[in-house]
């Protein structure tokens, strides 16, 4: 039977652990698409790179303690509009940087060997995709 005690310190463990798992994943994702470097070629700005990179690490930070909070903004309009504005950035970004990476998944697959298995490779990720996301809203 588990104490209190132990219910607790297994709930902390799992919530640490997949913390680090989701934190990995969020880093991982940004070195492989070289974000932070592209927009910092892009733009011409090298010198503000470690503005960049601490900017996403504040962020993350940031919205992560706004998520765990009971903090409630209330912006004018504009203000709504603004932050949706950077959001929509955001998110825009993360496309683009993904086109690119789509790229990258036939030599993957041929490397790793399963050049001919590309189609089910790419079926697992979209289907795993649309069921986790199914799954989030009509459990969540």
């Amino acid at each position: 039977m588990i104490t209190l005690f132990g219910e607790a310190f297994l709930a902390a463990f799992i919530g640490l652990a997949g913390g680090i798992a989701v934190g990995s994943g969020m880093v991982a994702f940004l070195v492989v698409l070289d974000i932070i470097p592209r927009l910092a070629q892009i733009t011409r700005s090298f010198s503000k790179i470690h503005a960049y990179e601490a900017a996403v690490v504040l962020g993350s930070l940031l919205f992560t303690w706004v998520d765990f909070s009971d903090l409630h903004l209330h912006l004018f309009p504009m203000g709504a509009a603004l932050f949706g504005l950077f959001a929509g950035c955001f998110v825009g970004l993360l496309a683009a940087a993904l086109t690119e990476i789509v790229n990258v998944l036939p030599i993957l697959a041929k490397r790793v060997g399963m050049d001919s298995y590309r189609i089910v490779l790419l079926m697992a990720m979209i289907f795993g995709k649309v069921i986790g996301s199914l799954f989030e809203w009509i459990f969540y």
